[in-house]
């Protein structure tokens, strides 16, 4: 019998209802919000079940007008980033694994999400990240770095909530269920598919 295969997101909401009735062949969890939490839970999912591959879901801030509120991406590269090593206040050591691509493809278009220790609310620096990435997010970057140690594909869709600035909180938290349920039923071929 085959593994199952392996859904996550950060929280509950992000599932869309799909905790409550995984679909066949998809084991369902939830790694908690940052890239350290999503990496250990990952982790210890991965040596737990040892799944097939691993699909992660959730919501995103855009970068700027090249996406808007409600579309859905898949990552096809994530990238450990922060705006102090961008502007030039810190380094990282050149041996560190700073990016990650997905292991198998999603039928949205590809961006590269930044996935910086925290989320972005100034506008110049929003501006200075959309220089390297379409999208931030908080976790995809330790589920990916998880899977690629596993030697487990692992792949990503997101669901544009908000645009990064000031006023980001706010719109997320008016958009994040809808669009989170419409990232959910754009993906049920992929999901049936197992």
């Amino acid at each position: 019998m085959a593994a199952p295969a392996l859904l996550l997101a950060a929280f509950p909401p992000e599932l869309a209802g799909f905790d409550a009735a995984p679909p066949p062949g998809w084991r369902v969890a939830t790694t908690g919000v940052g890239a350290l939490a999503a990496a250990a839970t990952t982790a210890r999912l991965m040596a737990e079940s040892r799944p097939s591959r691993v699909l992660f879901v959730g919501t995103c801030g855009a970068y700027d007008a090249r996406l808007v509120i409600g579309d859905l991406v898949s990552v096809g590269e994530a990238l450990s980033v922060s705006l102090d090593v961008l502007a030039g206040r810190a380094y990282r050591p050149e041996l560190e694994v700073t990016r990650w691509e997905a292991g198998w493809t999603l039928p949205f278009p590809a961006v590269t999400a930044a996935v910086p220790p925290a989320i972005t609310v100034d506008p110049e620096g929003a501006a200075l990240l959309a220089t390297l990435a379409a999208v931030e997010h908080l976790e995809v970057t330790g589920v990916f770095a998880a899977c690629a140690a596993a030697g487990v594909p692992a792949a990503a869709a997101l669901a544009v909530a908000n645009r990064v600035g000031p006023q980001a909180h706010a719109e997320w938290r008016e958009s994040h269920a809808r669009v989170s349920r419409a990232l959910m039923a754009a993906l049920a071929g992929v999901l049936s598919g197992g």
